[in-house]
């Protein structure tokens, strides 16, 4: 039997996490969540974009037959990963609101500012007044800070237009910002993220703008894969999100939904009803959202860098694993509730502010958060026939990411078996 040939080495690694066991398929619950294939003094093998062998660095010369040209990456006895999948972001907005965090700060909560006009508002008339010229600009510079920090593949949502053109003007945006750029985008219609100032006083004719106007236009476009939908006390209700969301699934987005994140409203369990891809939040949600949760497809993705920047308790991360929720982790990064660029604080989060263990945190951040945006075929494992998506960390041990929680350990990165981020830093050239 002839060996694989490969043009690209990762070796001299101490630990590469290949987030993969024979005969475990699908999202990982339970003590799945804990498998995360260590092998140590490993290496990686790679011909074009894909994954071609992973094993001991004491079989690699057997194994594979190495190029004479390849290019061999020193791991320098640090770790390797998947590249992160972050599968719930807000990446195109407008403007800051830095003045609402230090609000935050003083004592007032998300729900007071929101109704003062702040929150999301405030972001929706940020980014109807920029151009998209700028937010695909400001785009691309947060593609860049993401792939710094090791992520690979990422959700990013509208949601800060409220109107046909400017959440148009968003998902176009998003789609130049992601044009050529090596992080790989997925794109969710958010237009149900709230009600627009112009709609205040009539919530039921913004339903049917977004059902009868919107969905179709985006659809049409083809601009977005999903549609989000917050299901909240005093933004969407179950009906209205059910009404939204299945239009949304008529016309080929697949609904996600922002679920039970300051009061247990029933989303997570609307989210179990309609086949939801993922319920996203779940910081209050209830038992019997748990129990809808865990015995349907539903992911339950986690955003511990939103409750630790709101200052409210986090999701009973321990009590969803129990019940067997299959769990993701995101960083919910946006301009009002969570800045949060790095999976890897993220990571540190889950375990430091939630309680999930090292393994349990990698595996929500990679292999899981993959199914949750439909790329685990692809993505969040280090296996043959997978696209070479790999981080090397300057550490000898993933569970140091948690422990030295804060950092960027990222020393480099590799996306479809280039090169993205150099050992310096240095961000390589967009892919053709």
């Amino acid at each position: 039997m002839s060996r694989p040939r490969c043009d690209l080495v990762v070796e001299n690694a101490a630990q590469v996490l290949t987030m993969e066991r024979p005969g475990l398929v699908g999202p990982r619950r339970g003590d799945d969540l804990r498998e995360v294939g260590a092998i140590e003094n490993g290496a990686v093998a790679v011909h074009g974009e894909e994954i071609v062998w992973v094993g001991p660095a004491a079989e690699l010369a057997t194994a594979v037959e190495v190029d004479a040209n390849a290019v061999r990456i020193d791991a320098g006895g640090g770790t390797v990963t998947p590249g992160f999948v972050d599968s719930h972001t807000h990446l195109i907005f407008g403007g800051s609101r830095h003045d609402e965090f230090e609000r935050r700060l003083s004592g007032q909560t998300y729900l007071e500012i929101a109704a003062a006009g702040g929150g999301i508002r405030s972001s929706v008339r940020h980014t109807r007044e920029a151009s998209e010229d700028e937010l695909a600009r400001l785009g691309r510079e947060r593609l860049d800070l993401l792939l710094r920090h090791g992520t690979t593949t990422v959700e990013c949502k509208s949601g800060y237009g409220l109107a046909t053109e400017h959440e148009l003007k968003q998902l176009r945006a998003l789609a130049r910002a992601s044009d050529g750029h090596p992080v790989e985008t997925v794109s969710t219609f958010l237009g149900a993220h709230e009600f627009p100032p112009e709609f205040a006083e009539n919530r039921e004719g913004y339903v049917s703008l977004l059902v009868e106007e919107m969905i179709p236009a985006v659809a049409e476009a083809g601009l977005a894969e999903y549609a989000d939908c917050f299901c909240e006390e005093g933004v969407y209700t179950p009906e209205q999100a059910r009404r939204v969301l299945l239009a949304a699934d008529a016309a080929g987005m697949r609904p996600r939904l922002h679920a039970d994140e300051f009061s247990p409203s029933g989303a997570a369990e609307l989210a179990a009803e309609i086949g939801a891809l993922s319920a996203d939040h779940l910081s209050a949600i209830s038992d019997e959202g748990i129990r809808a949760l865990a015995s349907s497809d539903t992911i339950g993705t986690l955003l511990p860098g939103t409750t630790f920047s709101c200052r409210i308790p986090g999701a009973d991360a321990r009590r969803l694993i129990d019940a067997g929720v299959a769990i993701a982790l995101a960083t919910d990064l946006n301009p009002g509730s969570c800045a949060i660029d790095s999976m890897g604080v993220i990571v540190g989060l889950a375990c430091l502010h939630l309680g999930l263990l090292p393994s349990e945190a990698f595996t929500a951040a990679t292999i899981n958060s993959a199914h949750a945006i439909e790329r685990a075929d692809r993505v969040g494992s280090i296996a043959p026939g997978k696209q070479a998506d790999l981080l090397i960390l300057a550490l000898p041990d993933y569970r140091c990411v948690p422990y030295r929680f804060g950092t960027n350990h990222v020393r480099s990165v590799v996306k479809r078996g280039r090169i993205v981020v150099a050992p310096n830093g240095r961000l390589e050239a967009a892919r053709a």
